[in-house]
């Protein structure tokens, strides 16, 4: 397809700003909260990550689609963003292995993306005005009736999303010979959380996000781990719940991302909707136990509240993200409980910050 007979495309963010681009070849609107990740590779994983579901993702990197597709990249069974807003679009790629074009993967899963946007005008606006809902289109006609609905598109604080990316039904990951078990809560899981588990040797089972406590205890595992996910946390009330019960018997408990946020609420410390979340692979933070600092992977427009963090006498800051000091791990001083706001599994992303699956392992072997 030549650069000529593309159709014109359109970015609207609910403020009425206009962006201009061009289709790949995809027809349609999609809506969404618009969100940027500065990540210069990995665009296959973020797309497939379930913690983006429902966001327009804008990547700041020039180049997406120059290595294609890979089955093993995949985070998910699907794409799970509403739709991309990329700079240049490759539609050829190169890459060894069994792969497929960027294109086909968007086509296949009827995905919009609007390509030869100043992404780079739109970012810094962003940043400067905030997370907001927005739409693109192909369907310049409609224009004024799509203003209309984009109007009506409900804030991301508030939402709850958990339950359109959570497994419907338990299953298994890893060596059912293992000696440890742990039960994972699907917020939306990543595959390569569960990998990052089973290279620890321990064999998790899945639960959808609603399972009740004690038909997960029936399993008897040695731990409990709460995934990253989409959305406000505050609506999960349930799986808040989850987390007091789980803490009250004193069980192993890991929470990254959404999971996190949901130990912070389990212990009455609130979280807030951040005016721009972190979305990318280099974002520093600082571990206060070691004084070490770490490149991390993270995606979240949620945050938990410092302050009232800070005048708990039960828990205690372990990492602080160095770019704002906003909390980026806890953990509790008397209960085996700990938690952090970043990816360690990093996918994509550095490796920093894989020593916290095994000292996941070593809670669960006490």
């Amino acid at each position: 397809m030549s650069y000529i007979e593309r159709p014109k495309a359109i970015v609207l963010l609910e403020d009425g700003t206009v962006f201009f681009g061009k289709s790949v070849g995809i027809s349609g609107t999609s809506f969404g909260e618009i969100c940027f990740n500065t990540g210069m590779t990995g665009y296959q994983e973020i797309f497939t990550d379930p913690s983006y579901y429902g966001q327009i993702m804008v990547t700041t990197n020039a180049h997406i689609g120059n290595y294609g597709t890979h089955n093993l990249d995949n985070q998910s069974d699907s794409i799970k963003i509403a739709g991309l807003i990329c700079k240049n679009f490759s539609f050829n790629f190169s890459r060894y292995g069994q792969t497929s074009d960027l294109l086909s993967f968007f086509k296949n899963q009827n995905k919009l993306v609007v390509s030869n946007v100043d992404t780079r005008a739109l970012v810094k606006y962003i940043r400067e005005n905030g997370a907001m809902n927005a739409l693109i289109t192909t369907e310049l006609e409609k224009i004024n009736s799509l203003k209309k609905e984009l109007k009506k598109i409900p804030s991301m604080k508030g939402m709850e999303l958990v339950s359109k990316v959570s497994t419907k039904k338990p299953y298994f990951f890893g060596n059912p010979k293992s000696k440890l078990k742990v039960a994972a809560i699907d917020l939306g899981i990543k595959n390569s959380i569960l990998k990052n588990l089973a290279n620890q040797d321990i064999f998790v089972k899945v639960f959808p996000y609603n399972t009740s406590f004690s038909e997960i205890e029936k399993w008897e595992p040695n731990g409990y781990f709460l995934s990253n996910g989409p959305g406000d946390p505050e609506p999960l009330v349930l799986v808040q719940e989850l987390a007091k019960k789980i803490i009250e018997k004193n069980y192993p408990l890991f929470g990254i991302c959404l999971g996190h946020q949901i130990i912070a609420l389990a212990n009455g410390i609130p979280t807030f909707k951040m005016f721009n979340g972190h979305r990318g692979i280099n974002n520093p933070v600082i571990n206060h136990e070691t004084g070490k600092g770490e490149i991390t992977s993270q995606n979240h427009g949620f945050a938990v509240d410092r302050k009232v963090l800070e005048s708990d006498p039960n828990i205690i800051i372990t990492h602080s993200h160095l770019n704002d000091n906003t909390v980026a791990g806890l953990k509790m001083k008397s209960k085996n409980c700990f938690s952090v706001q970043y990816h360690p599994e990093a996918a994509p992303g550095p490796n920093d910050a894989h020593y916290l699956f095994t000292n996941f392992k070593k809670m669960l072997s006490n």
